[in-house]
């Protein structure tokens, strides 16, 4: 969910939207990609403590945003290319 909500608010705020279904499959991959590998790189996080449960969830999130906007970068190029 803070995936999503990532690719969302990249969308809205930075001029990186990709409609609604785009923003939210990059945000959701993003953010599953993100844990993931938070969790390989941070072993703690596998618990179910809060601290590490928060850590989890902006790290989702900033890699939702981050696949965002990798994805709108993209898009735009190709589309310059293009035209």
């Amino acid at each position: 969910m803070a995936g999503i909500a990532g690719g969302f608010a990249v969308g809205d705020f930075l001029g990186f939207d990709l409609g609604p279904a785009r923003n939210l499959v990059a945000g959701a991959v993003g953010g599953v990609i993100g844990s993931q590998i938070l969790q390989f790189l941070i072993p703690a996080l596998r618990g179910l403590d809060i601290v590490p449960a928060v850590g989890q969830m902006i790290g989702a999130f900033a890699s939702g945003a981050a696949l965002t906007i990798l994805a709108g970068a993209v898009l735009r190029r190709r589309r310059r290319e293009r035209d």
